[in-house]
């Protein structure tokens, strides 16, 4: 299925442009709100430039990489920009990473700088870093000086030129990074803003973490609108509902742990929740089930929900219209504006709407690749034998229906027979969802040794859940086993851990 191509990924081709843009046309509204305070569009593009010009005295050249521990602040928003307007490539870090990790990134990537980081951390790899209060501290000095450029200084990237990369949050498999050129970067954000529509007066609450790419393209997504963005601080639960109103938040971009924890808190402080002025819950990176979905429209009148589906790898791949679920349900949208979705089956012919297959995507929004890895680019990004375009064999599963929408039925792996009948963990898991008490829910795919398994958190038990499964879908497709927790594990990411999940069911049956 086709679309048509949006105007500002046309115009728009160097990810900096997005913030000179916005500042020609809203200089002095606030941009970036954190803990700190608030930085205008003028402010953040002042600081911007002072990182480009400080990043480039502490060696950083174009093309280098820049690790950055991806704090929810203004700062390191300035420090993106910065990072990108020299031409240098962005690698921005969980702050959750552990030791172990951290080194398999350093390792990978070759750093020329690390922003955030200890002044233990820079010794242990030998590289240049700084700490957030010694960027801040640079950056101010650079700011008192005047602007000079000279000969020397480096023209800035191209758009082709890569500026990111993003590592994959190694839920299924060893976290690798995607690599994303400017232009992808561009074309991938404004295909989305021409879908989700942020509005000059929106204000963004981002508690997703900036190293993960949906809370990343957050801080792209507002500054095109030239809207609000509010890094929330991660840590802060119980004044959740508070902080949506005292901010004026207007879009939520959410995944279902965290929508969980809105309504439980909205159901507890229901007095704070009718201030909440929310027009818009997004949800991608793992799917909110259809019951989440109307509860979070019942909790905070006036709301939307608008599902949407991708990948690292292209970022996005489709965006459905706001509560499109209830008249399509399970559907997660149409392709981007100027890209194409195929179900594709095992030997590669395209599968009509309705039958079931890999989910392969094309478009300029297709990333580089993986950053140090050429066999596994080439065997997930291939070129179609008849038409010579690049395509993405994204591993996941789903359906078209006539109309091009696109349904998730799971990964590769997720999709699985039971009794003999094919069943997706997607399926299973909507229907669990629907259960009054159940918060959040995961299904671990039979496996030797092992039987598929529900997990559940919430208030019930494992026999009313296996019950209302047999109701829903029938004895043939409910798995024989379900186990209830206080809460299911996550990542840092704040999606399921399934990876734990399926040793956590192993363990439980040896």
């Amino acid at each position: 299925m086709n679309a048509v191509l949006p105007q500002e990924a046309e115009r728009v081709k160097l990810v900096p442009a997005m913030l000179d843009r916005a500042v020609l046309a809203r200089a002095e509204a606030t941009a970036v709100r954190d803990r700190d305070g608030a930085l205008t569009y003028a402010e953040l593009d002042r600081l911007s430039w002072a990182a480009r010009t400080w990043f480039a005295e502490q060696g950083v050249g174009p093309g280098d990489r820049i690790v950055i521990r991806a704090t929810g602040r203004g700062l390191m928003v300035a420090a993106l920009y910065g990072c990108l307007r020299l031409g240098a490539v962005a690698v921005p870090y969980s702050p959750e990473l552990t030791p172990h990790q951290l080194d398999y990134l350093v390792s990978d990537t070759a750093p020329a700088l690390l922003i955030g980081a200890d002044p233990d951390q820079s010794a242990r790899y030998a590289v240049p870093g700084a700490t957030l209060d010694g960027l801040a501290a640079g950056l101010a000095a650079v700011s008192e000086r005047p602007a000079v450029l000279g000969a020397g200084t480096p023209p800035g990237p191209a758009p082709d030129d890569l500026a990111l990369l993003l590592y994959t949050s190694g839920s299924t498999a060893q976290p690798k990074a995607v690599a994303c050129t400017h232009a992808q970067i561009c074309f991938a954000a404004g295909a989305i803003a021409d879908r989700v529509r942020y509005r000059p007066e929106d204000v963004v609450f981002c508690r997703l973490p900036l190293s993960f790419d949906y809370g990343l393209y957050q801080v792209f997504l507002s500054t095109l609108a030239g809207c609000t963005l509010v890094l929330a601080d991660a840590g802060q639960h119980t004044n959740l509902i508070g902080q949506l109103a005292r901010h004026g938040a207007t879009v939520v971009p959410l995944v279902p742990s965290l929508a969980t924890m809105l309504l439980a808190l909205g159901a507890r402080q229901s007095v704070a929740a009718q201030e909440v002025r929310v027009r818009l819950f997004t949800n991608t990176g793992e799917q909110l089930p259809p019951a989440t979905a109307d509860a979070l429209r019942a909790r905070f009148p006036g709301s939307g929900v608008q599902m949407m589906f991708g990948t690292t790898e292209c970022k996005r791949i489709t965006v459905s219209e706001t509560d499109a679920y209830l008249t399509r349900p399970g559907s997660v949208g149409r392709a981007l504006p100027g890209t194409r979705v195929r179900i594709l089956g095992p030997t590669g012919d395209q599968l009509p709407p309705g039958e079931i297959g890999e989910i392969c995507v094309s478009g300029p929004h297709l990333m580089e690749g993986y950053w140090n890895a050429p066999e596994l680019t080439a065997e997930r990004y291939r070129r179609d034998a008849g038409t010579g375009e690049r395509v993405l064999h994204t591993g996941d599963f789903g359906r078209l229906d006539a109309d091009g929408h696109l349904y998730f039925e799971g990964r590769r792996d997720h999709i699985f027979k039971l009794r003999g009948i094919r069943i997706s963990t997607t399926e299973v898991e909507s229907a669990a969802a629907a259960l009054p008490g159940v918060r959040t829910v995961a299904v671990v795919p039979p496996a030797v040794g092992r039987e598929a398994t529900v997990w559940v958190a919430g208030e019930t038990t494992g026999e009313d859940v296996l019950r209302h499964l047999r109701e829903l879908l029938g004895p043939a497709k409910t798995p024989p086993r379900c186990r209830v927790l206080p809460a299911l594990p996550l990542t840092r990411n704040g999606k399921v851990d399934r990876l734990r999940l399926e040793r956590m069911t192993q363990e439980s049956e040896t």
